[in-house]
């Protein structure tokens, strides 16, 4: 099962959004998750975490992850070899026990072994993938071919507009 999350900032607020989908190929969700909590902290360049860490968490507490759950971050997982990002942090958060994966729609500037580029559709802009507990070339592979003619596989733009919907 795959778990992939998003939160989106409003007023005071951040909402969180997750789609539960079975697999790789799936076109639609099995579950959506949805929580809307006041914004922890202020954004702070290079420690985004520190914002949407704890909505990821909050939102985490209300859902039972099967045992084979794979989470997909809106952003990355790691930020170069040695510094992660909020998906990393998140991995730690969770004791390493589920894998992470990140996908970015901007390239972060540093080099980093475990980033691949992802081309889709006809789309000459690349989304950016990075993992910790799941094979980063696989993972690849695997956003290249999900469901969805465009850059955006259809399940993470479905997911990108729920984070924006029925904001009151």
């Amino acid at each position: 099962m795959i778990y992939a999350f998003d939160t989106y900032y409003f007023a005071d607020n951040a909402k969180t959004v997750c789609v539960k989908f079975k697999d790789w190929n799936s076109e639609e969700p099995e579950m959506v998750f949805e929580e809307i909590i006041k914004t922890p902290e202020n954004y702070e360049s290079g420690a985004f975490y520190k914002r949407e860490l704890p909505c990821l968490l909050s939102l985490l507490e209300k859902i039972d992850l099967e045992e084979d759950a794979i989470i997909i971050v809106d952003g990355y997982v790691t930020l170069n070899s040695t510094k992660d990002g909020l998906g990393g942090y998140l991995f730690h958060e969770l004791n390493e026990k589920y894998p992470i994966v990140g996908v970015a729609k901007n390239n972060f500037s540093d080099e980093d072994s475990n980033k691949r580029a992802v081309l889709r559709g006809e789309s000459k802009k690349p989304l950016y993938v990075t993992a910790k507990g799941i094979d980063v070339d696989f993972v690849k592979k695997q956003l290249e071919n999900m469901h969805g003619e465009y850059r955006m596989p259809t399940l993470l733009k479905k997911l990108d507009q729920l984070t924006r919907e029925d904001l009151s």
